[in-house]
């Protein structure tokens, strides 16, 4: 399902047009992704758990040569399913 088949579907299920359901659908991820950048988790309840987890530096290699690389730290968003997500998959 990709953003556009989700907005028909929120659309279809809650009754509001299509423009309606693309500015929520927007406005709920614009606001997960201000929370997650303060360092914040964002809890959904029986969907799931979003948070910024820190990836250290380590060593990698170029699979084409073999050469030793460094990549650096970065922060990247976790995800764990809720309780009721994982039973209903």
């Amino acid at each position: 399902m990709n953003k556009g088949e989700l907005i028909d579907a929120m659309a279809a299920d809650t009754g509001l047009t299509k423009t309606q359901s693309a500015a929520c659908l927007d406005s709920m991820m614009t606001t997960i992704r201000k929370a997650l950048k303060k360092g914040d988790k964002v809890t959904l309840v029986g969907f799931g758990t979003y948070s910024v987890s820190n990836r250290a530096a380590r060593t990698g290699r170029n699979p084409q040569t073999g050469k030793a690389i460094k990549i650096a730290a970065k922060n990247v968003v976790r995800f764990k399913a809720g309780k009721e997500l994982s039973e209903a998959v």
